[in-house]
Parts: C-alpha cells; sequence; structure tokens
C-alpha cells in the first residue's frame, strides 16, 4: 500500500450536488477527512436545483478508494453518479494500435500498397534478405519479449498478466523515441522454447527487447540470442537499469567529490538488475564492487554458486568479505539497492564513509525510506517518482533501441551503454546538478535523443552496423 495518495489509485467521482453554498466545501472535506487528495476538478454542468461535477480525487490503496467512496456517500443532498478507476479506465481496450502509414485512397494506392506493386518489393527483399530494414517495419519496429515470470515487483504471475505492463512499454517506446514495439508475451517458461520463439519472430523486427523474465534464465536467454541473431538484444531489467544507475552515479560522485576508481560500492541484490549493474559499474572504472543476496555478500569461497554468481565472486569482492549485508556496509561509499524494502538500517548508512550516496532502487517500497536518512547521506536516489532522483529505465531504453535502429546496429555493445549513460549524465548540467537532481526527468526532451545520437556514435565506432543500403 502506498504511504501518500498517488495517481496509481486515483479515482474519478462524477457527483450530482444539490445546487445551493457550501455543497462543494462539504464535499471537499469529507474527502479530506479521510486522506483523499483531490488533484482535479473537471467542470460544473448545472442543472438549476442541482448541479454535477467531475472530481479526481488520487487515493493510497484500493480499500483506501472504498473509504472516499463511503465518505461522498455519507454527504447529505450528493449522490454518486459515477466511481471510475482511472488507472483501469486507462487500459481499457489496451493502450496501443496499429497505425497505417501509406494512404489508401484509390486504385493506384491499393495497387502499390498491395497488389500488384507489392510483389516487385517482395522481390527485391528476396534477393537481398538486408534490404528488409529499409523497406518493412523491421526498420523501426521492436518486440517485447516476456514470459511473466518477474513482472516489475508481482513476480510470477504469467503471460496474459504481464500483458498490461508490455503495452506500457510499447506505449514509452512510441512516445519517447518514435518507437514502434509490440508485446510478445510467451506461454512458455523453458529458456529452449523462448529461444526458438524469438528466433522465429527475427524477421519480422529490429530488434528484441527482453523484459521481466526472471533469473538465471533471462542471462542464459539473452546471451543465447545475442550470440545468434544479427539484430540487436536488450534485457532491459538488466540493462536499462544499469546505464541509469551509472549515470545517477556519474553526477553524484561529482557532489562529494570522489573519483568512481577510488570508491566501493554494494550491491544488494545479485539477480538480473544486480548482475548487470556491477558489470557496467566495473567497466566504468569503479575501484570494488561488493554484491550480497539473502545468504550475505558473494565471495569465492561460498558455495553453490550458479553461473552468474560464480562469475560475479570472481569478478568483485577484492577482499573477499563474507557475512551479512551489515557487515560489509562499514567504510563503503555507495550502496545501490536493487532487492527489497527495509534492507539496511540508517546504522548501517552512519557506518558507510563519508559523504555516503544511497541508491534504495526497489520498487514501490525501497530498501531504506529516504527520510530516514536525510541528515546522513549526501544523495540519495530511489526507484519511486514521489521522490527526488528517480532511477528509472525510461531514460534509456527508448534512445538506446532509437539510436541502434537508426545506425544499423546488429547489437548493443558494452561501449552503447556506456555511452547512454554518458548522454543521461550529462543532460543535467553543472548549474543545475543538485543533491536532489543528479538524473534529467523523465519528460526532458533532449534525453532521448542524446541517448539516440550517442548509441548510434558508439554503434559505428565499435564497427557493429550493417551496411547502408
Amino acid at each position: 500500500m502506498a504511504d501518500t495518495p498517488t495517481p496509481a489509485f486515483s479515482v474519478r467521482i462524477r457527483v450530482r450536488m444539490v445546487n445551493e453554498p457550501g455543497m462543494l466545501g462539504r464535499l471537499a472535506v469529507a474527502i479530506g477527512d479521510v486522506g483523499g487528495n483531490i488533484s482535479g476538478l473537471r467542470g460544473f454542468e448545472v442543472k438549476t436545483a442541482t448541479l454535477d461535477e467531475d472530481i479526481v480525487v488520487n487515493c493510497r490503496s484500493e480499500a483506501h478508494q472504498d473509504q472516499v467512496r463511503a465518505a461522498v456517500e455519507g454527504i447529505e443532498g450528493i449522490e454518486i453518479l459515477e466511481f471510475e478507476d482511472r488507472t483501469f479506465h486507462m487500459h481499457e481496450g489496451g493502450k496501443i494500435e496499429v497505425l497505417g502509414l501509406a494512404p489508401v485512397r484509390d486504385i493506384e494506392d491499393l495497387s502499390m500498397a498491395y497488389t500488384p506493386g507489392v510483389a516487385r518489393v517482395c522481390l527485391e527483399i528476396a534477393k537481398n534478405p538486408e534490404m528488409a530494414h529499409r523497406y518493412t517495419i523491421k526498420r523501426n519496429t521492436v518486440a517485447i519479449v516476456s514470459d511473466g515470470t518477474a513482472v516489475l515487483g508481482l513476480g510470477d504471475i504469467g503471460p496474459e498478466a504481464a500483458m498490461p505492463v508490455m503495452e506500457g512499454k510499447a506505449l514509452l517506446f512510441k512516445h519517447f523515441a518514435g518507437v514502434d514495439a509490440f508485446p510478445i508475451c510467451l506461454a512458455t517458461t523453458d529458456p529452449d522454447e523462448i529461444v526458438e520463439t524469438v528466433l522465429r519472430l527475427g524477421p519480422t523486427f529490429g530488434g528484441i527487447n527482453l523484459e521481466d523474465i526472471a533469473a538465471p534464465g533471462a542471462f542464459e536467454i539473452e546471451e543465447r540470442l545475442v550470440e545468434l541473431m544479427d539484430i540487436p538484444v536488450f534485457h532491459d531489467d538488466q540493462h536499462g537499469t544499469a546505464i541509469v544507475a551509472l549515470a545517477a552515479l556519474e553526477n553524484a560522485l561529482k557532489i562529494v567529490g570522489k573519483d568512481m576508481s577510488q570508491v566501493t560500492v554494494v550491491v544488494a541484490g545479485v539477480g538480473a538488475a544486480g548482475v548487470a549493474v556491477s558489470k557496467i559499474l566495473l567497466n566504468a572504472g569503479v575501484g570494488n564492487v561488493i554484491g550480497c543476496d539473502r545468504q550475505g555478500a558473494v565471495h569465492t569461497g561460498r558455495e553453490g554458486l550458479n553461473k552468474s554468481k560464480q562469475w560475479f565472486a570472481e569478478n568483485t569482492n577484492l577482499e573477499s568479505l563474507s557475512g551479512t549485508i551489515s557487515s560489509v556496509m562499514p567504510g563503503a561509499d555507495v550502496f545501490i539497492g536493487l532487492s527489497g524494502p527495509d534492507l539496511i538500517t540508517r546504522e548501517d548508512v552512519i557506518s558507510m564513509a563519508k559523504d555516503p550516496i544511497v541508491f534504495a532502487m526497489a520498487n514501490p517500497d525501497p530498501e531504506i525510506r529516504p527520510e530516514l536518512i536525510q541528515d546522513v547521506a549526501a544523495v540519495i536516489a530511489t526507484g519511486r517518482s514521489d521522490f527526488p532522483n528517480q532511477i528509472n529505465n525510461v531514460l534509456a531504453f527508448p534512445g538506446i533501441f532509437r539510436g541502434a535502429l537508426d545506425a544499423g546496429a546488429r547489437k548493443i555493445t558494452e561501449n552503447m551503454k556506456l555511452a547512454a549513460a554518458g548522454a543521461i549524465a550529462d543532460a543535467v548540467n553543472d548549474a543545475d546538478l543538485s543533491p536532489t537532481h543528479i538524473i534529467p526527468s523523465v519528460f526532458d526532451p533532449t534525453v532521448a535523443s542524446s541517448v539516440a545520437a550517442a548509441s548510434a556514435a558508439a554503434a559505428r565506432a565499435d564497427g557493429v552496423c550493417r551496411p547502408e543500403q
């Protein structure tokens, strides 16, 4: 349950009120008394003895919505005409649609868009399959592929339940970068079947965005698809998170005056996101990373490590520290949480090095509440939109795919990820940089284009682009 009213639980209430002084005030007081926050009035419709009004109220939960409704129903002289959950209303019928780009106004248009003219284009692609990137939707289309096993913080909820998230991702691709993306939710959790299915879909799409697939299967699936496909494959839960976290860290280190190569970073959570964040930090030159999972610090002496954690153990934790997360926090410069709520304490943050940086990114409930450490941490970031410095993947994935598609990249390289992080960090200029502003707003219109340009340039420099047709 949210701690404060949020648009995620907002409702639209259409009421009919007796047209006399004070009625709107009584309505506002009743809603406020039960903790609802009125965020909008949609205008009056006066009907002599009565008037109708649409009111938007932010609530904390579905139970809180019921409280607000009961409070309004308890006011004499007010009748509820409609009570609508705005989030569910937004999702009715889905959030995306297919729109035609070519006009079909007459027989001439039809002859070019479809038969007989289309046969000429088909034959051209048959002679040179690379021309599909020029003459079909492959040029600008990404498949968002999920098996529904690790959806948000909800866990394994299945492919149908994952669809609203994948549709939302498609919406963001289009809005921020003009990329046409389509959700593909698969009725299998078997890595072999997922890989085979995506390979068979390959001729249609110019890129593959893997989404909400549980570790360790996510690592294997991405690794195999990158090897087998000649289009970009990108697991956003890993690399999108990593790119934005690195961008935020670059700017946070400027504030505290520390060098990337000299800091120690403790990472809570060694799943898909934790491993990817650690890898990009090491590639960016971070001096030491210590990862912790439910069993404590990951190190080479621990038994029973899977393939990804074995790699992690061999490339991090230079002093082979063991024990709980609290035991490895003392002296650390940075904490990055990719785990769950209330994992660390105020005392843990106090034990860190001077001017500690805390990225508590678990969502919706962070590893530690920011208000508990505001007087201790030099910089705080979270995964939530209602605190400063939201580390949000939408800053990365639209732009990096835009750049990859524009450059004709066959894969997304480590240099492309580093370049994307640098572009995001640079979107906050020195004059605006502050402890509460280390990362740009997701609505900054310059971010996606800057990330795209940086990613495309890195792809060309890495020599992973197909020849221009």
